[in-house]
């Protein structure tokens, strides 16, 4: 008993065979995964590793609790801020802006300084 499929793509015809399939190519699954959170709550789920550790779970993360606090990993919140600061006091001007100052310090805003502007 041999279940083949044909599959018809453009000038090739692939045969699937279940049966021919690789076998043990999967991880292992464990259907009662401990994961672990930073914040001392701990549930179980389906995974492919035995064990989980977490620094966000949905009884901590401010979405879901409701306050209003900064989730901090490695000073990522402080380097940050410290870009958006640099960034205000540096006076940059995007590329945008640029040509659209240069564009109207050059064309003529009328008729009349165009025609002041021959003399």
């Amino acid at each position: 008993m041999r279940e083949y499929t044909l599959y018809l793509y453009v000038n090739q015809i692939f045969c699937y065979n279940r049966y021919l399939m690789k076998s043990d190519i999967h991880p292992k699954w464990y259907p009662n995964a401990t994961v672990s959170c930073a914040c001392g709550n701990t549930f179980t789920v389906g995974a492919t590793k035995d064990k989980i550790q977490v620094e966000i779970c949905g009884k901590c993360h401010p979405f879901f609790t409701g306050e209003m606090r900064f989730v901090d990993t490695m000073g990522r919140v402080e380097k940050f801020q410290s870009k958006q600061k640099k960034a205000a006091t540096s006076g940059y001007v995007s590329k945008k802006k640029k040509k659209q100052q240069s564009s109207d310090d050059t064309t003529p805003k009328s008729l009349k300084e165009m025609l002041m502007g021959l003399k």
